[in-house]
């Protein structure tokens, strides 16, 4: 027997483990959750938390099961056109802004059919899969975390809308805040060619490569994000009325949205408190700031007469200072609003907290060539208009964030947990 035989029945484990692992971790998500709850559609731009949990097993069905286990049984021929997202080689599909008009299915017949994928998943995982369908159960699972944190940020904002504003969970006693920021420090970093992407170890979705190199200026880097504290600060000084520190476009946004403080701010007898997964909660001036667009993070930095970093001087300054993602995070649920930095040398918060918007368009490194087939749809079509986001949040699932991961949107997004740290030239 090969070594690569011999390995083989451990390798299939782990990977039925760990699909097993990112669906539960779904369910567990859409638990305190009821039917019209998990139906209602906020936004054109948020999705049900229903429509998560289908569209992501219709990602399973659709580019695993049906082209890769043979007699496979299609839950409902309909599904298909309920809950594919935006890949036009796989037919047509629901119009994103009516996803919340599907009252039909109900949450019971899509938890159903997360089983009968599951069990079909199983079957195929415990056999001899081939080395693409490992591929694309990894693809898959990631990409159920991607949608694992945008249920979360999009049940935020739909419970922002109600005026009893609801909890997703209860706080408790520990979301006080953890004690006062320290001041920002200020990392230096040389310049000179650098090497920039994905390095082949592990998971990389296709456009955080190829690894590449990339020539960077001597910069300084904050060693915290800008605080809750901080912005209102730069609220106070008008920052919202000063159209010289902003992009002609998000001085326009600014106008027709009527912006005047963060996403999910309000400001009652005074005070100024925030919407969260635990419901309205006094604004932590230590906390990092969340909810800004990249609009209001570049205003924020002209007005502090600094600027954003580029992705490639954020990954830069990540790997030279070895900051990783947190291993042990516990009960993924257990925290739900961002947390202060703590004391200590060194850069602070690059996971786990906000994304964190950098100067950088969603373009594609040099030698990037999307890949075959259907699967070439998921990142390459988007590379015009978005910002890159680099880090991870609170709302990110665990394992799925590195120092390579691009997450973009566009620069009026705000919905999402996305924060700043700023930069400045040496």
């Amino acid at each position: 027997m090969t070594l690569t035989a011999a390995r083989a029945p451990l390798r299939r484990g782990r990977t039925c483990g760990a699909y097993a692992d990112v669906r539960d971790h779904s369910r567990r998500l859409a638990e305190p959750l009821s039917d019209a709850d998990a139906t209602v559609q906020s936004m054109p731009d948020a999705s049900p938390a229903k429509w998560h949990l289908a569209h992501t097993t219709w990602f399973f069905e659709t580019m695993i099961l049906k082209p890769h286990l043979p007699g496979y049984r299609e839950f409902s021929p309909v599904f298909g056109y309920l809950f594919n997202s935006y890949y036009e080689t796989l037919g047509a599909r629901h119009p994103r802004p009516k996803r919340g008009m599907l009252t039909r299915p109900a949450l019971d017949e899509i938890m159903a059919y997360r089983a009968h994928v599951d069990e079909a998943m199983e079957r195929l995982l415990s056999g001899d899969p081939s080395a693409e369908v490992e591929t694309l159960a990894e693809l898959g699972r990631h990409h159920e975390q991607q949608h694992q944190e945008l249920l979360l940020t999009d049940i935020l904002h739909l419970f922002a809308q109600s005026p009893v504003r609801p909890a997703y969970r209860e706080a408790g006693p520990a979301l006080a805040s953890e004690g006062a920021a320290p001041e920002a420090a200020w990392l230096g970093f040389e310049g000179g060619v650098v090497e920039i992407g994905h390095d082949g170890d592990g998971f990389a979705y296709d456009c955080e490569g190829p690894r590449h190199r990339a020539l960077i200026e001597p910069f300084r880097i904050a060693d915290r994000l800008v605080t809750n504290g901080e912005w209102l600060a730069f609220m106070a000084d008008g920052g919202y009325r000063s159209p010289l520190l902003w992009l002609a476009d998000g001085w326009a946004q600014v106008g027709a949205e009527g912006w005047s403080a963060p996403l999910h701010w309000e400001q009652t007898d005074g005070v100024w408190r925030v919407m969260t997964l635990n419901g309205l909660q006094p604004v932590d001036p230590d906390a990092p700031v969340a909810h800004v667009s990249y609009f209001e993070a570049d205003a924020f930095a002209a007005w502090s007469d600094k600027r954003l970093p580029t992705e490639q001087e954020w990954e830069h300054a990540v790997r030279v200072s070895g900051a990783e993602p947190p291993v042990d995070v516990g009960d993924p649920l257990a925290r739900l609003r961002p947390r202060p930095a703590g004391e200590g040398a060194g850069l602070k918060q690059a996971f786990g907290e906000v994304w964190q918007w950098t100067r950088s368009p969603f373009s594609p490194y040099p030698r990037f060539r999307p890949a075959p087939g259907a699967v070439g749809e998921y990142n390459g079509k988007f590379m015009c208009g978005p910002f890159v986001l680099r880090g991870s949040s609170l709302a990110t699932p665990p394992g799925h964030a590195r120092a390579s991961y691009r997450n973009f949107f566009l620069p009026d997004k705000r919905w999402q947990f996305s924060g700043l740290r700023l930069a400045e030239d040496a």
